[in-house]
C-alpha cells in the first residue's frame, strides 16, 4: 500500500530522474572515452611555447593558468639611431604586385602617323589604360595627346622585334596582356577589353585572326595583323630571348608573319581564333562600303574591322559601333526596369516602394532642417543663386548650356510620348528649378509654356510643369599630374614688429615638428622693419628672434634658419613675396605661414600632395580658436565611475582634442602652398594688365591668394585644414587695406570671438550685471 502510494506520487518526476541518468550516464562514459585516449594533439601543440610568437608581430601570449591573453608591445626607437623617413607608393597596387589588364600597341609609319594613326588614337584612346604608337621613322614628332616611340628603321621584322623588346624591357611587368595591330585597323574597344577580362592570364596564348602560312600545314598559323592579335605577357617573356635569332633567320616582308614564324619555331606556339570559349571576331570592309548600311552579323559583331582606308571612314565606323551600343544599352536598362517593376510588387512597400526613375536611388531624405537640399531658380537668361551672394546674375558660360540641354530633353521626350497625335513646340521657359542631390544627380523641375499642333493642324498654347533627372554616370578619375612627398618646402614666416614677441614659440614649435623628425623643409624669416625702427642708434626690435634663431642652428646641427630684412612703410603680402621670391629657383615649393601657424608633417605632406606645378595652388583654412575669456574650458576626463564628461564646447574640433572651441576661419588667407613658378607667372600677368600708379595702388588691396584668383590660370583649391590651428589672437587691420580686405579682416576677428551661444550668455550676464 505504502509502495503505490509512493510510485504514485513519484510517477510526474519519472521523466526527469530518468533523462538526469541517462544524462549523467553519457557523460561519465564521454570522459572515459577521452582518458583513455590520451590528451588531445590539438592542445599539446597549442600548449608548446612561442606555438603563437611571431617575432615580427608586436603580440606575444601570455600562458599563465593555460588561457592565452595577448600581449601589446608598445613600439620603440632607439634615440641613437639616425630617423629614416620610410616613404611609401603612390599606388597600393606597386606595392602588392598588381598588373594593369591591357596595353595596345599600334604600329605606323610616316605617311600615316598624322591621319589614320590620330584617328584610332580619338576614337579608343579613352578606353585603355596605355596606349602606344611604334614607327620606324627616325625622330618622329608625336601628334598632341599621344606617346610615339621611333626605332629608327623601317624594316617590318626590325620593327616588330624592336616594338616586342620595348614592350617587354618597359611594360613586361605592369601589364597581362598586350594587342598589337595597324594603324588602318579598327577596333571595338569595350568588347576588346571584355575579352581580355575572360581569359586567364596563367598560359601562353596568341590569339587573333589564324592565317595559314603559304606551303605549310594546317598546323602552322600566323596571326593578320591588320585584324590585331593578343599576346599574353608569359608568352612575350618567353620571346625575349629568342628574338634575335628570329630575326636573323627568318626573313619575310610582313611583320605579322615573321612574328608568326618566330613564335612556331623557338617555342611551338601557333595562332588561334577561340580560345576558353571565346572567339576573336573579325570582319573585313569591302572597298568603297558604306557602314551605315552594314548589318550583317559579323559586322555586328566583330571585334577588329579592316582595312580602313581614311581617317573619315574610321570616324563613321566609330559612330555606328557606338550607336549600337546606346541602342544595346537602352534595351538592356528597359528590361532592367521591367523586371524590377514587377519584383517592387512582391516587396512590403509594393508599387509605393518605386522611386522614379525606375533603378535609381530615390531621393534623399533629409532628417533635420539643416539636411534639407535647396533648390535654384532660373529663367532662361538669369539665375537667381549666385556664387558671388548676388540675388540675381546672368546665365551664362557651362550652366546656361546645362538648362538649355534640359529644356530641350524635355520637348524631345515629350514630342515621343504623343507624337503623332500632338506636335510640341516650346514657347518660352516660364520657372525653372534645380537642385544636386549626391545620391541621384541633378535634378530639374521646369515650367514650360508649349504650343501643341494636332494633326489636323489646330494649335493651342499649354503650361506643363515636367521633371527630369539627370543621373550620376560612372565615377572617374581625373588625370592629375604627379606629385611626390619628397619634395622639399621652402616656408616663408613674414614677421611684423608688432608680432616679434610671439615669433620664438613659433620656432620652437617649428623645430619640435620640422627639425627633429628630419623633415624636407626650410625656414626663411622675413623681417619687416618700419621707416623708423631698427636705425642707426635705435635698438634692434627683431634682436630676440635672431638670438633664438641662432640657438635653434646650434641645437640641430646641418638646418639654416635664413632671414631677410625689409623696410616698408605699409607692407603688402605680394610685395613681401616678391622679395623672396627673387632669392629662390623658379621650382621652389613655397609655403606661405604666419607666426600664430603650428606646422606639422602632416600639413607639410598635404601642401606637397595639393599644390602642383602648373596646375594648382593650394590655400588652406585654418581652425581658430575662440577668445578663452568667452569660451569655456573644457575639464580633463574624470577617473572611472566619476559620471560622463561634460558636453564639448560649441565648435569645438574632436580630432585634435583641443579644450576650447573654434572655427575655420574662412576669410583669413594669410597660409598658402604654390610653386615659385607659378607665382612669378601670375606676378608678370598682373605687371602686364595694370602698369603704372594702378599696379601700385593695386597691390596694396590683394593678397597672394587674390593675385593667384585673378591673374592666373590655375586650380585654386580652398579647403580645410584641421592640422593649422591658432590660439586666439586679434588680427591688425591697417586702414590701408582696400575695402574688401579691411572687410574680411574685420569679420574674421568679430567672428573669432566665440559661437552664437558664447556671445549670448555674454550678452545676458553682461545685461544682469548692469541691471543689478
Amino acid at each position: 500500500m505504502r509502495l503505490s502510494s509512493l510510485l504514485a506520487v513519484l510517477r510526474p518526476a519519472l521523466p526527469l530522474i530518468l533523462g538526469l541518468s541517462l544524462g549523467c550516464s553519457l557523460s561519465l562514459l564521454r570522459v572515459s572515452w577521452i582518458q583513455g585516449e590520451g590528451e588531445d594533439p590539438c592542445v599539446e601543440a597549442v600548449g608548446e611555447p612561442g606555438a603563437l610568437h611571431n617575432p615580427d608581430s608586436g603580440v606575444q601570449p601570455d600562458q599563465s593558468d593555460e588561457d592565452f591573453k595577448p600581449r601589446i608591445v608598445p613600439y620603440y626607437r632607439d634615440p641613437n639611431k639616425p630617423y629614416k623617413k620610410v616613404l611609401r607608393t603612390r599606388y597600393i597596387q606597386t606595392e602588392l604586385g598588381s598588373r594593369e589588364r591591357l596595353l595596345v600597341a599600334v604600329l605606323t609609319s610616316r605617311a600615316t602617323l598624322s591621319t589614320l594613326a590620330v584617328a584610332v588614337n580619338r576614337t579608343v584612346a579613352h578606353h585603355f589604360p596605355r596606349l602606344l604608337y611604334f614607327t620606324g621613322q627616325r625622330g618622329a614628332r608625336a601628334p598632341a595627346g599621344m606617346q610615339v616611340v621611333s626605332h629608327g628603321d623601317e624594316r617590318p621584322a626590325w620593327l616588330m622585334s624592336e616594338t616586342l623588346r620595348h614592350l617587354h624591357t618597359h611594360f613586361g611587368a605592369d601589364y597581362d596582356w598586350f594587342f598589337i595591330m595597324q594603324d588602318d585597323t579598327y577596333v571595338q574597344a569595350p568588347r576588346l577589353a571584355a575579352l581580355a577580362g575572360h581569359l586567364s592570364i596563367n598560359q601562353d596564348l596568341y590569339l587573333g585572326r589564324a592565317e595559314e602560312f603559304i606551303g605549310a600545314g594546317e598546323q602552322a598559323r600566323y596571326c593578320h595583323g591588320g585584324f590585331g592579335y593578343l599576346l599574353s605577357r608569359s608568352l612575350l617573356l618567353r620571346l625575349r630571348p629568342h628574338l634575335d635569332g628570329c630575326r636573323g633567320d627568318i626573313l619575310s616582308a610582313r611583320p605579322d608573319e615573321w612574328l608568326g614564324r618566330c613564335l612556331i619555331d623557338s617555342l611551338g606556339v601557333g595562332c588561334v581564333s577561340q580560345h576558353q570559349g571565346q572567339q576573336y571576331r573579325s570582319f573585313e570592309l569591302a572597298k568603297n562600303r558604306d557602314p551605315e548600311k552594314e548589318g550583317s552579323s559579323a559586322f555586328l559583331s566583330a571585334f577588329a574591322v579592316h582595312p580602313v582606308s581614311e581617317g573619315t571612314l574610321m570616324y563613321r565606323l566609330h559612330k555606328r559601333f557606338s550607336a549600337l551600343e546606346l541602342e544595346q544599352a537602352y534595351s538592356e536598362i528597359e528590361q532592367l526596369q521591367a523586371q524590377i517593376r514587377n519584383l517592387t510588387v512582391l516587396t512590403p512597400e509594393g508599387e509605393a516602394g518605386l522611386s522614379w526613375p525606375i533603378g535609381l536611388p530615390a531621393p534623399f531624405t533629409p532628417h533635420s532642417r539643416f539636411e534639407v537640399l535647396g533648390w535654384d531658380y532660373f529663367t532662361e537668361q538669369h539665375t537667381f543663386s549666385c556664387a558671388d551672394g548676388a540675388p540675381k546674375c546672368p546665365l551664362q558660360g557651362a550652366s546656361r548650356a546645362d538648362v538649355g540641354d534640359a529644356v530641350d530633353t524635355a520637348l524631345e521626350q515629350l514630342n515621343r510620348r504623343y507624337q503623332p497625335r500632338l506636335r510640341f513646340q516650346k514657347q518660352r521657359l516660364l520657372n525653372g528649378y534645380r537642385r544636386f542631390d549626391p545620391a541621384r544627380g541633378m535634378e530639374y523641375t521646369l515650367d514650360l509654356l508649349l504650343e501643341a499642333v494636332t494633326q489636323r493642324g489646330h494649335r493651342r498654347a499649354l503650361a506643363r510643369r515636367v521633371s527630369l533627372l539627370r543621373p550620376l554616370s560612372r565615377v572617374e578619375i581625373l588625370p592629375m599630374p604627379y606629385v611626390t612627398e619628397a619634395t622639399r618646402v621652402q616656408l616663408v614666416l613674414p614677421l611684423l614688429v608688432a608680432e616679434a614677441a610671439a615669433a620664438p614659440a613659433f620656432l620652437e614649435a617649428f623645430a619640435a615638428n620640422v627639425l627633429e623628425p628630419r623633415e624636407h623643409a626650410l625656414l626663411t624669416l622675413l623681417l619687416v622693419y618700419g621707416p623708423r625702427e631698427g636705425g642707426r642708434g635705435a635698438p634692434d626690435p627683431f634682436l630676440g628672434v635672431k638670438a633664438a634663431a641662432a640657438e635653434l642652428e646650434r641645437r640641430h646641427p646641418g638646418s639654416r634658419l635664413a632671414w631677410l630684412a625689409v623696410r616698408a612703410e605699409a607692407p603688402s603680402q605680394v610685395r613681401l613675396m616678391d622679395v623672396v621670391s627673387k632669392k629662390h629657383p623658379v621650382d621652389t615649393l613655397f609655403f606661405l605661414t604666419t607666426v600664430w601657424t603650428r606646422p606639422s608633417p602632416e600639413v607639410l605632406n598635404r601642401c606637397r600632395m595639393n599644390a602642383i606645378s602648373g596646375w594648382q595652388a593650394f590655400f588652406p583654412v585654418h581652425f581658430q580658436e575662440f577668445n578663452p575669456a568667452l569660451s569655456p574650458q573644457r575639464s580633463p576626463p574624470g577617473p572611472p565611475g566619476a559620471g560622463p564628461d561634460p558636453p564639448s564646447p560649441p565648435g569645438a574640433d574632436p580630432s585634435r582634442g583641443s579644450s576650447i572651441g573654434g572655427r575655420f576661419d574662412r576669410q583669413a588667407s594669410a597660409e598658402g602652398c604654390f610653386y615659385n613658378a607659378d607665382y612669378l607667372a601670375a606676378r608678370a600677368r598682373l605687371a602686364g594688365e595694370l602698369a603704372g600708379q594702378e599696379e601700385e595702388e593695386a597691390l596694396e588691396g590683394l593678397e597672394v591668394m587674390d593675385v593667384f584668383l585673378r591673374f592666373s590660370g590655375l586650380h585654386l583649391f580652398r579647403a580645410v585644414e584641421p592640422g593649422l590651428v591658432q590660439k586666439f589672437s586679434l588680427r591688425d587691420c591697417s586702414p590701408r587695406l582696400s575695402e574688401e580686405l579691411y572687410h574680411r579682416c574685420r569679420l574674421s576677428n568679430l567672428e573669432g570671438l566665440g559661437g552664437r551661444a558664447q556671445l549670448a550668455m555674454a550678452l545676458f550676464e553682461q545685461e544682469q550685471a548692469n541691471s543689478t
